[in-house]
């Protein structure tokens, strides 16, 4: 029977307490510090059981950076020294030929785009109603836009006076050529074209909206239209801006195609001037610019646009970049003492 009164040495586990005896303090075992730190008999730390935390090494992020860079390094060398005529570029940059086609280029992508959200719409409505008619009319017209190129269908709508000679809308009668001018060719080629894909992108986020909401809705008495406008469309709409935000970015550059059927916009404005001044590589120099100019305005906007409809799903929203800079800015503003708080 072992002695409950014999303690135990330095380092060995204690014993159980016999039945019925009450515990004594200090006959648990001692925890060990974490990550090994103990100490010896004599109270000194052991640094054989010290831990040395190493980084670890990414070699390859260092890499590819200093080939993404070298690469960068080399096509900015070979732009500097290539045959390009800088001076050039910087005269036309404000051209009124070349404005004058950036205003038209962003008049034809607002119009279109707003044909495109505005019929897509209608399309995606109409796909997902129970009616067959509707639906397969819908259907047949996103398959028939999606399935032809975009220069193709801006071919054929300036030509359609090879079909028809007149319009008659009954209300309306004129020579399809003094109709068809290449605004309205540009702005049907692009506007019912964009209007198949959005109603894509519309119909998704309609779907991504739970059931349980229409039922809510009719449970309170709406009948299917007032319950797609009141209540599914506007949680839907978190869903299908951003890719119709990708969309009006991608519209703005497909633009340039209304240049072959003679729509003065802002790839055609610099195709004139360099057939003039044989300028050619400066002045695509000059529309890459404003191209790009347009691309970033707008993905400012979408991105702030995006934002604001996020507020229904995210509680706290990221910071936006200017109050990135403003948080970097005032983290080196030297720290004052009011009433013994820092501030």
């Amino acid at each position: 029977m072992p002695d409950v009164n014999k303690s135990n040495e330095p380092g060995e586990p204690n014993e159980p307490n016999e039945p019925g005896t009450p515990a004594r303090p200090g006959r648990f075992p001692r925890a060990r510090r974490p990550g090994g730190l103990g100490k010896t008999a004599g109270g000194t730390a052991d640094s054989r059981d010290l831990i040395k935390a190493v980084p670890v090494r990414h070699y390859g992020r260092w890499f590819s950076a200093v080939v993404v860079v070298g690469l960068l390094t080399l096509l900015v060398v070979a732009f500097a020294g290539a045959d390009i005529d800088w001076g050039v570029v910087g005269e036309y940059l404000d051209d009124d030929t070349i404005i004058d086609g950036a205003r038209r280029t962003l008049w034809i992508t607002l119009l279109s785009m707003l044909v495109g959200v505005g019929l897509g719409v209608t399309l995606a409505v109409m796909r997902l109603s129970k009616n067959p008619v509707l639906s397969s009319v819908a259907f047949g017209y996103i398959w028939f836009f999606r399935g032809t190129p975009v220069l193709v269908q801006l071919v054929l709508w300036f030509n359609l006076s090879y079909i028809f000679d007149t319009l008659n809308l009954g209300f309306y009668k004129d020579e399809m050529n003094d109709v068809m001018t290449p605004f309205v060719a540009a702005l049907l080629g692009l506007g019912l074209n964009e209007a198949a894909y959005m109603a894509e992108i519309a119909r998704a986020g309609i779907l991504s909206v739970d059931q349980g909401q229409t039922e809510a809705a009719h449970a309170l008495g709406m009948n299917g239209a007032k319950t797609t406008r009141r209540i599914i469309l506007p949680q839907a709409m978190r869903v299908i801006i951003p890719p119709t935000g990708n969309e009006f970015i991608n519209m703005l550059k497909t633009s340039s195609l209304a240049y072959v059927i003679y729509y003065e916009e802002l790839f055609r404005a610099a195709d004139t001037i360099s057939s003039r001044n044989l300028a050619v590589m400066e002045l695509l120099m000059v529309a890459t610019v404003w191209y790009l100019i347009l691309t970033t305005i707008f993905s400012v906007g979408q991105y702030y646009l995006e934002r604001y409809y996020a507020k229904g799903s995210s509680r706290q929203l990221p910071p936006t970049p200017w109050q990135r800079v403003r948080a970097q800015l005032t983290s080196f503003r030297p720290k004052n003492k009011v009433g013994g708080v820092t501030v």
